[in-house]
């Protein structure tokens, strides 16, 4: 009798859970403290395994991570209780997200392994499962895929036609319409979505759909309003405990379009507090960025560089576990292709072996010559198989490490783009209005020079010689009478014949430049040799700056990232393909002389 009471009682606790989508905040915590009251002192293992949801729900409304996480841990999985099993897995890997930034692929293959579960067990909380998928794609940028995720959810909801499910289907509607810049369906979705709201009487719903109306003021560029729209937003979450980090930063962007700088600084540093207390393992790089543009309004432009600097840091870093998580999915594809080709294949030799033995018993009763004749024609018929599968495997191979090296170039040129950036920043500070307007005009021409190279992936030699002097003219105009350079090219060899990775030098002269030669008390020498030797390209990078001298963190970063790119570079266009390369530094203080040399040895590939 008291087996099937809990078991009643545990039916009722997922009701519970699926209809609180359907109540308002106050409703809900109401029901939710009824609950944990009812099930707090019963030791049934179900009753037990609820009480830990709710107790997990109810840290998470009060900010608390460390302990929703522990509470959602403590769930004890009943034996074919596929209802908690879900709940909990749905509810860790929601936690495991981090709102806002990148998924990995490891929680998205974990996400997707959980929706194909619960489609197959047609599990009632399915729906849960597409929300989730929809908020990793949201946030790996992919909001086509989110959309489509968004449509599945509100399709499969158990109270789809609830006012409240309807309101938040338009809320994220809108949300995914504004990052696709699909004007007309921000004004369709936050015109139902304002409707419903004031027909269930939500406020905090209300203020959302003022936060979107600054967003399409913004669009039209009626800043003014979207402000004032904006603060009405602001000022409800803070009246209502529901403060957040984007809201601050919206109403930074607002004040910052609307040319009220000092509100604008004040608002993105508060958004940057609140990130750093509800994430700090996350920092978020646009905002940084807003306070570049608050901070140049001003015409602060030192401190605007020191917001851009860790905008880039933050940038970088957000840029590579975003495509980290792409080569994952490829990966996965791929590997999953190449097993159902497997697959096919197995089935494709047990259909032929069935046929073989049918034929054999056929032509026992004919000559052995006929019976050969066909075992040959089957034999090659398989090996034309086999070798066709071999060459697709093989192509599929080669695109992949193509991916590779373009997804490594396409690392590299923000980090050098952003740094000339900063020398005209630099330049335009010291008033200097003749050296600006040359060094913008050369450094457009090496731009666009730089962006014609990053979609190849060779280049001739003569190619990444001529880039290479220019940026050192850049930087020569930058740091007058700082240092001097040469160019040495071996008397045997011919630049257009040889072919190299574009931007493989750069990076090292551009250190030797920020690093050896600043804040020295003499004119740097830097050198750049280029000879062949035994089928191999040797390229010496060689000053008398200060050598290295790492002063913080930050300078490390900078002066090892070029480094590693470049061996990373290195194992996957020539490593990877059994080829010989490879890279040196040395720090020349060991010889009790001044600067840095860097040996670069790759194969000498002519054109």
């Amino acid at each position: 009798m008291l087996k099937n009471q809990n078991k009643v009682l545990s039916q009722d606790d997922l009701s519970t859970v699926i209809s609180f989508d359907t109540l308002s905040t106050a409703a809900m915590k109401k029901k939710l403290n009824e609950k944990l009251a009812l099930l707090q002192n019963n030791t049934d293992e179900e009753a037990k395994a609820y009480y830990y949801y709710f107790a997990g729900l109810k840290y998470k409304w009060a900010k608390n991570r460390d302990s929703t996480k522990l509470m959602f841990e403590k769930i004890n999985v009943p034996h074919g209780d596929d209802a908690i099993y879900f709940l909990k897995n749905i509810s860790l890997l929601n936690q495991r997200m981090n709102d806002g930034v990148a998924v990995k692929a490891q929680i998205m293959d974990s996400i997707h392994q959980l929706t194909e579960k619960a489609e197959k067990e047609n599990s009632k909380l399915t729906y849960r499962c597409y929300d989730l998928l929809a908020k990793a794609y949201y946030q790996n940028h992919d909001d086509k895929t989110s959309f489509q995720y968004v449509e599945k959810y509100y399709a499969s909801h158990p109270f789809k036609n609830h006012p409240i499910i309807e309101q938040r289907y338009y809320d994220i509607s809108f949300l995914l319409a504004s990052r696709m810049s699909d004007y007309n369906k921000m004004l369709v979705s936050n015109a139902k979505a304002r409707k419903l709201a004031l027909a269930i009487n939500d406020s905090l719903a209300l203020a959302r759909t003022y936060d979107n109306e600054a967003q399409i003021y913004d669009r039209q560029l009626d800043y003014s309003k979207a402000l004032k729209y904006s603060k009405i937003h602001i000022n409800y979450l803070i009246k209502t405990n529901n403060i957040n980090d984007v809201a601050y930063y919206n109403l930074a962007i607002s004040f910052s379009k609307d040319n009220k700088g000092d509100s604008a600084i004040y608002y993105f540093k508060k958004a940057i507090i609140l990130n750093k207390k509800l994430a700090p393992e996350k920092p978020k790089y646009f905002y940084y960025k807003g306070l570049m543009d608050a901070y140049e309004l001003q015409g602060n432009y030192k401190m605007a560089l020191v917001a851009s600097e860790k905008a880039n840091a933050i940038e970088l870093q957000t840029i590579k576990e975003i495509e980290s998580v792409k080569i994952a999915e490829i990966k996965e594809k791929y590997e999953a292709e190449k097993k159902d080709k497997n697959i096919l294949s197995l089935q494709n030799q047990n259909d032929l072996s069935k046929k073989i033995i049918a034929q054999q018993n056929i032509t026992m009763l004919l000559s052995s010559l006929i019976f050969l004749g066909v075992i040959f024609f089957l034999y090659f018929s398989y090996s034309q198989r086999q070798l066709k599968q071999r060459n697709k495997l093989l192509n599929s191979e080669n695109k992949r490490l193509n991916m590779e090296q373009k997804l490594l170039q396409v690392q590299l040129n923000p980090h050098f783009i952003f740094n000339s950036i900063a020398n005209l920043q630099s330049l335009a500070a010291s008033g200097n209005t003749k050296d600006t307007v040359r060094y913008l005009t050369a450094f457009s021409v090496l731009l666009r020079n730089i962006l014609e190279q990053s979609r190849k992936d060779f280049i001739g030699l003569d190619e990444e010689v001529a880039t290479l002097e220019n940026y050192i003219k850049l930087q020569q105009m930058r740091y007058k009478h700082m240092f001097d350079y040469k160019i040495n090219i071996a008397s045997d060899l011919y630049l257009p014949g040889i072919l190299i990775p574009p931007m493989l030098i750069q990076p090292f002269v551009e250190n030797a430049i920020e690093h050896g030669f600043r804040n020295i008390d003499y004119t740097g020498l830097m050198t750049v040799d280029f000879r062949v030797e035994n089928q191999q390209l040797i390229i010496l990078v060689d000053d008398n700056g200060k050598g290295i001298e790492v002063k913080t963190p930050n300078d490390q970063k900078k002066q090892s990232l070029a480094g590693i790119i470049l061996k990373e570079r290195l194992d996957v266009v020539f490593n990877s393909q059994g080829q010989e390369a490879k890279y040196e530094q040395m720090d020349k203080k060991q010889d009790g002389s001044h600067g840095y040399t860097v040996r670069i040895v790759i194969p000498e590939i002519k054109d």
